[in-house]
Order: structure tokens, then C-alpha cells, then sequence
């Protein structure tokens, strides 16, 4: 039985460690805590940091712990975005980039902050952010879980082997009904049916990952994330294989 103190036990599912909190707030005080540790540690020992960056509602109350805390100096911390909508007007607000610069960056100033242009050519979007990314492992992934199991925006099947970093994806529905469910468009007809995002390889070439789920919705995508195959048909499973993966639940999102 899982009790929901903030006194928390941390569980092991596979290399994965599990947390789970009475609410969203508590789950997001305490991955954002983490995530501050693992930024200062990480310009403590290298003078940078670098941190891949979700775009959600899931994020904001990690999000804000981050900013918030004084113990990150953000000028040494170069950010990325995982994915962002292909066909959507630059100034758009259900823009990825826009959104984490609204929520994080008109906060805090970052050594950089490196968004995708998705404007034109999407396919040279994609090779041009791949570049940008390199091929040096993140410090940090801040990163939540779709209501079908997605990772950025990888829709099952993913592709846990995908050679490219990055590259544009056809969104299935649940993934495009979640933005509607979310309250980031009207109507299903108005989200956008591609995408650019970042590879699942690259994702969890990091050195530590912090997942936060919170809500009911994303119940079932964590049991499966916990309990199934770790197969593309789930994407959330690959974080099982990484020993420096945690996953944050509140008490609506916790399966067990």
C-alpha cells in the first residue's frame, strides 16, 4: 500500500525509482527540488549544465520550484525543448517554445535557451535542432508522460532505436485530443497533425531523468509505464532501463 506522506520511500521498479505524493504540489516541490540539485551539481563539477525541457501543464509546479530556487545559477545552464507543433503561426501561445518561455524564461535569464523553428521546412527543423543538440548527454531531462505513454512526443509504437536525434511526426489523436482535453485548443480540428520532436534515444542519453505525472488521466499510461513490456508499444517503459530515472506521482496518478 502506498501512503502518501511527504515523509516519501522511494520504490525501484526496474532502474526506474518511483515517488509518490498527496498532491500535485508536492510532487512538483519535490521534483523541482531534485532538479535544482542536479543543475548545481552539474556546474559544480563541469561549469555548465544541460537541461532538456517538457513543455505541459504536468511541469508547472516542477517548473516553478526550479525557477524559484536560489541555488541555481542559471547563466551557466543551457536549455533545450523536446518538441514543438509543425503549421502553427510563430507567436502562437500553444507553441512549445512560447510556452516554457512564458513559464521559464521571462523568469530566469539562461546561459541559452535553444528553440526549434518549426516555421518552414520541418524536416530542416528537425536536422538543424539535431545539430544544435549535439551529441553530448544531458545533465538533466525534465519530462512527463502522455496520456497514451508518450515521451516528448514519440506515440507508441516508438521507435527505441531511431538513428536520427530528432525528426517530424505524424501525431496520432489521443495525443492531439489530450491538447483539447488540456484546454490549449477548442476543438480537435484546430491541433495540428505534425510535430517536431526529439528521439527517444536522445532523450535518455542523460545523465538523470525526472518524470513528473500528476492526475488521474495519466493512471493508466504509469501502471503501464510500471507494468508492461519494456516495448515501443509503451513508450514511458524505457525509463525502467535508465538507473538514473526517477518518476513523480501524485495520489490521482499513482496506479498502485
Amino acid at each position: 500500500m502506498t501512503h502518501y506522506g511527504l515523509d516519501v520511500s522511494p520504490a525501484k521498479q526496474g532502474g526506474l525509482t518511483v515517488r509518490a505524493y498527496p498532491t500535485r504540489e508536492d510532487l512538483g516541490k519535490a521534483a523541482g527540488e531534485h532538479a535544482a540539485q542536479i543543475i548545481a551539481d552539474a556546474i559544480a563539477a563541469n561549469g555548465t549544465a544541460r537541461v532538456m525541457l517538457a513543455a505541459a501543464p504536468s511541469q508547472q509546479a516542477t517548473l516553478a520550484t526550479l525557477i524559484a530556487d536560489p541555488g541555481v545559477d542559471w547563466s551557466r545552464v543551457e536549455c533545450f525543448h523536446m518538441d514543438d507543433y509543425v503549421g502553427l503561426s510563430p507567436d502562437a501561445p500553444q507553441g512549445f517554445g512560447n510556452w516554457l518561455q512564458r513559464l521559464v524564461f521571462s523568469s530566469v535569464s539562461a546561459k541559452d535557451f535553444h528553440r526549434m523553428n518549426t516555421a518552414g521546412d520541418p524536416t530542416q527543423g528537425a536536422e538543424d535542432y539535431a545539430r544544435i543538440m549535439g551529441s553530448a548527454p544531458f545533465d538533466l531531462v525534465l519530462c512527463g508522460l502522455g496520456v497514451n505513454g508518450h515521451l516528448a512526443f514519440n506515440d507508441p509504437p516508438a521507435d527505441f532505436n531511431d538513428q536520427k536525434a530528432a525528426r517530424v511526426i505524424e501525431l496520432d489523436d489521443v495525443s492531439r485530443q489530450q491538447q483539447v482535453d488540456e484546454g490549449h485548443f477548442e476543438r480537435l480540428e484546430d491541433v495540428p497533425t505534425q510535430a517536431v520532436t526529439v528521439t527517444i534515444p536522445r532523450l535518455v542519453n542523460a545523465a538523470v531523468i525526472i518524470a513528473s505525472v500528476p492526475g488521474r488521466a495519466k493512471r493508466q499510461a504509469v501502471a503501464d509505464t510500471l507494468g508492461m513490456p519494456v516495448t515501443g508499444e509503451h513508450p514511458g517503459t524505457i525509463l525502467r532501463t535508465h538507473p538514473g530515472a526517477s518518476l513523480y506521482l501524485d495520489k490521482e496518478s499513482d496506479p498502485r
